[in-house]
């Protein structure tokens, strides 16, 4: 299960005790935002992509989309998510749960600017119930994030 493998990711740094789980399933930003009580633009959903046959994971704020022609001219291809069995096998979690920590190794995560305007963010753990509540440089410092990209819209 993906969420263990998070909590064993968090324990390496004495932080698996922030992880919060719910009854109720926060595989949706608007789940997740009613199950932790905040606003539906402080979810730090993770989106995966294939990117000259490599995965990346993009972090970006619950209210952002992606913008085709930034990620055209940030990844030099045009976006295309993975789908749900490609995330599990090759991120190392289900859609719903897909998060920047205890993934695969040789993923590359980029966290999208539109994550700075806010002093903490919630991403999720690895299940479609889970989530902890980081700061901008705690998810820059775990997430193992590769760089700062500006690769959506709808959110300014």
């Amino acid at each position: 299960m993906s969420i263990e493998r998070v909590k064993k990711y968090f324990s390496e740094y004495g932080m698996d005790n922030r992880i919060q789980e719910f009854d109720v399933s926060s595989a949706t930003v608007e789940l997740a935002a009613a199950a932790l009580n905040c606003e539906p633009c402080r979810i730090a959903k993770t989106l995966s992509f294939l990117v000259d046959g490599s995965p990346i994971l993009i972090v970006m704020a619950g209210d952002a989309k992606i913008d085709n022609p930034k990620y055209k001219a940030q990844f030099a291809a045009k976006a295309k998510m993975l789908a749900p069995e490609e995330a599990e096998t090759l991120i190392g979690h289900a859609v719903g749960g897909v998060c920047p920590f205890g993934i695969n190794e040789g993923v590359k995560v980029y966290l999208d600017s539109s994550l700075k305007r806010f002093e903490t963010v919630f991403p999720a753990c690895g299940s479609s119930n889970s989530a902890i509540e980081l700061s901008i440089a705690e998810l820059e410092k775990y997430s193992g994030n590769a760089s700062w990209v500006d690769v959506c819209k709808s959110w300014q």
